[in-house]
């Protein structure tokens, strides 16, 4: 097995990281908070003080972080400088595409692989090792990325070149924002209609409207398989999340001239969710906001 550096052990990194340890993985694991640190060590990880010392002898290093600057400024100050030539730089974080483009320009300029591998599966998926995997990269970095993202995933596939992944993960969660946005429309509607909601579930998901907003999360609690609904909205993919996802979307499209109505109407909804102190709920809870609650 091998000595992996893991930065970043937030709700994500954290189920990650503990993955790669249980694998059998020797996990130097580093973050800012202490108590992300201890829940690193319970999970058989071996906490260390820096990044740098993470870093230091690594054959894989592997980044979740919350943003490009994040990323940027972990790999110019430690990644870099203390990365040895032959490891493999793994960034899983969901960032803009220039700069994941960048960071492996970088990287390649150091004589060092690096991929990008944004996630999809959310906190639940990453405790059980269950995540899908986006990768964009040279075929040699896909080939040496790919046994550690396994470890940690039920599916690892090869976009394309640098920033591919980033762009799979903004295109697929732009589909998943405007998604949900409309099942929740639908519930909404249905109630006001006089439909059981239950009644709605059955009849939805084994018909044209089926997605996996509505039979996998739906968005509705006591209808279907337990998802955050059954927590008030506790739990899952937090609304800042989707958000975020959101923006990088419309900026992708901003640079690419793509026009995209839809995943710019579900930005406007999760945006004035936000701001209504909900962007730590699950996504799903937009419907709330669909209700006049």
């Amino acid at each position: 097995m091998a000595r992996v550096a893991f930065i970043g052990l937030g709700n994500m990194g954290g189920g990650m990281a503990a993955n790669l340890a249980k694998k059998g993985h020797d996990v130097r694991a580093f973050d800012l908070s202490a108590d992300a640190l201890a829940r690193a060590k319970e999970a058989g990880c071996l906490p260390v003080a820096t990044a740098a010392e993470a870093i230091e002898g690594a054959e894989a290093v592997i980044t979740m972080l919350p943003a490009g600057r994040h990323v940027e400024e972990v790999y110019e100050a430690a990644v870099f400088a203390n990365a040895a030539p032959g490891a493999i730089l793994i960034d899983c974080s969901t960032i803009d595409v220039a700069t994941a483009k960048r960071v492996a320009q970088a990287a390649a300029d150091r004589g060092i692989t690096a991929v990008d591998a944004p996630v999809s599966g959310g906190i639940a998926a990453a405790a059980a090792g269950t995540l899908t995997f986006m990768v964009g990269g040279s075929d040699d970095g896909f080939a040496r990325a790919e046994p550690y993202l396994s470890a940690m995933g039920k599916a690892v596939i090869h976009a394309g070149a640098s920033g591919a992944g980033q762009a799979a993960k903004i295109c697929n969660n732009m589909i998943l924002g405007a998604t949900m946005v409309a099942t929740c429309e639908a519930f909404v509607l249905a109630e006001k209609l006089g439909l059981d909601a239950k009644a709605f579930f059955d009849i939805a998901s084994v018909s044209s409207g089926q997605s996996w907003s509505m039979t996998s999360y739906c968005p509705v609690p006591g209808v279907g398989p337990t998802t955050p609904a059954d927590n008030d909205y506790q739990g899952g993919f937090a609304a800042a999340l989707m958000l975020k996802d959101l923006r990088l979307a419309a900026e992708a499209a901003a640079d690419a001239g793509a026009d995209t109505p839809m995943g710019e109407r579900a930005r406007d909804y999760y945006e004035r969710f936000a701001d209504a102190g909900q962007g730590g709920k699950d996504f799903s809870g937009i419907i709330r906001m669909l209700r006049g609650e």
